[in-house]
């Protein structure tokens, strides 16, 4: 999710604040959702994809699996 919502607001041509302006949070806010260091609700997720008129999908959800990551069967 990092990068991609740095890719699309940069492709965008917005700044951390003004998304953040749009989406009625603060800029500390914004920068730590794109950062990775926190997780949006479902509300501010959905105001972030209107407002980069983006696929949520491409946005949000995670597509690759680490390499080293094991998957626990019963």
């Amino acid at each position: 999710m990092r990068s991609k919502l740095r890719d699309i607001r940069l492709k965008n041509n917005l700044t951390h604040e003004e998304i953040a302006k749009r989406v009625g949070i603060n800029r500390a806010t914004y920068t730590n959702i794109e950062l990775g260091h926190k997780n949006p609700s479902l509300d501010v997720a959905i105001k972030i994809k209107k407002v980069l008129d983006y696929n949520y999908d491409d946005i949000f959800l995670v597509t690759e699996c680490r390499k080293d990551t094991k998957i626990l069967t019963k």
